[in-house]
């Protein structure tokens, strides 16, 4: 069985909670204390969300595998591609749009490397 440390409310894995601890947070200037409790408030501020993706994928997975099903044989891309756009599968394209760099990092924002 998995060993678990309590870490603000979390069950954390111990090999995760041993590398944040020992190796991710040193020489940051960031706490365990201060880490886990910020952790444990993006997981608890996010978890609705997340469990709501998750239904919105199983129910669009669901109606796909019932249309799939329902025209076994008879399936064109044309008319693929009009049920996945019924369903919200296939959203419309955007409207083009522009990034802005302000405030980043020169390494980033103007100098390309291999890392980007």
């Amino acid at each position: 069985m998995t060993q678990r440390i309590d870490r603000s409310g979390l069950q954390v894995e111990a090999g995760l909670d041993r590398f944040i601890n020992a190796q991710a947070l040193p020489g940051t200037g960031v706490t365990e204390e201060a880490f886990w409790s910020g952790f444990a408030a993006l997981v608890h501020d996010l978890a609705p969300v997340n469990r709501a993706l998750l239904a919105k994928r199983d129910d669009l997975g669901h109606k796909i595998d019932t249309w799939c099903k329902g025209h076994a044989g008879s399936i064109t891309s044309e008319a693929q591609e009009i049920f996945l756009r019924e369903i919200g599968y296939i959203v419309p394209e955007p409207a083009d749009f522009t990034i802005d760099t302000a405030n980043v990092d020169p390494e980033i924002a103007q100098i390309p490397g291999p890392q980007l």
